[in-house]
């Protein structure tokens, strides 16, 4: 059954981390753009860690592409790791634009080392870009997304959140994003703000610096794995229709699924010792009847929760 086209005629988009070539996120922003949103193709162009990258990085460049198509598009060269170089690409969209509805959290590093060879310095890198960039970038747009009532926030997560051997930074930190999303779909849902992620991989100016020449995933990625056929179920959850919040899908070479948390039924006992977790240990990990862990959105008024007061 046929459909009109989903479009995105009057709205404006960031992507951040989208200068790369070949790159998910410029995928990402060329779909967007092709489909009627004006964008800002954010990317600082600094790549010191992926030194095996040979690939371009130039916001400007893809805006040159966007533009040859008949598309809108600025360049924005702010970082997204501290809250000064966040609040500067939300400022971007507002003063070429006027507002902004959608926010692609895209912009990632990743290296590949175990946890008693990579140091604490690039550990953090990881936190401070990929996991605190999507913080900043969330927490500038939510005032603007929050008066206007409507926003869709895609935050790009990784299949590596669930557990990769010698990936213990990328995995931790993109494991943090999908417990942001989260967070934010609740807080969001009452201001018509909807959070999801999607974990996508395709053929990138990162995958080919942290593989081999002669890497068998490396050769099969680039053969089969183009990023642009990740970037439709991104831009569905970007759209006014999306019907969820606080999911996740994984969109890699065109094949789909949802990822998602489920809680096993478990046994409840209130005189519970560490012989009964022992006898019962089946029927804490069992699998038949789990419930799916949804978003949770609680009236927290009645918490009476203490009032927030910063740290000095």
């Amino acid at each position: 059954m046929s459909m009109s086209p989903l479009r995105f005629d009057g709205k404006v988009a960031i992507v951040t981390g989208s200068g790369g070539n070949p790159s998910l996120g410029r995928a990402h922003a060329m779909l967007l753009a092709a489909r009627g949103a004006k964008l800002v193709i954010n990317d600082n162009a600094v790549r010191p860690e992926i030194p095996g990258d040979t690939g371009s990085v130039s916001a400007a460049m893809v805006v040159d592409e966007i533009r040859a198509v008949g598309g809108i598009a600025v360049a924005d060269q702010n970082t997204v790791a501290n809250e000064e170089g966040a609040a500067a690409i939300i400022r971007t969209a507002i003063e070429h634009f006027g507002r902004i509805d959608i926010l692609v959290n895209n912009a990632a590093i990743s290296q590949a080392a175990p946890i008693d060879v990579m140091t604490p310095h690039d550990f953090r890198r990881h936190i401070e870009i990929n996991l605190m960039g999507a913080y900043y970038m969330c927490r500038a747009a939510w005032p603007h997304m929050k008066r206007n009532r409507y926003g869709r926030i895609v935050n790009v997560t990784s299949a590596a959140m669930t557990g990769f051997a010698d990936q213990t930074a990328y995995a931790t930190s993109k494991g943090g994003l999908w417990s942001l999303t989260r967070a934010l779909a609740a807080e969001g849902e009452n201001f018509g703000i909807k959070v999801n992620a999607v974990s996508p991989g395709g053929f990138t100016r990162m995958v080919a610096a942290l593989l081999d020449d002669d890497s068998p995933l490396l050769q099969y990625s680039q053969a089969h794995l183009q990023p642009e056929l990740s970037s439709p179920a991104l831009a569905f959850l970007c759209h006014e229709t999306c019907p969820v919040t606080g999911e996740c899908i994984d969109s890699v070479g065109g094949q789909m699924q949802r990822t998602y948390i489920s809680r096993t039924k478990g046994f409840a006992d209130p005189e519970v010792t560490i012989e009964t977790v022992a006898q019962r240990w089946e029927d804490i990990m069992a699998p038949n009847e789990a419930e799916i862990v949804g978003v949770a959105t609680l009236d927290t008024a009645s918490w009476k929760i203490r009032p927030y007061v910063a740290a000095s």
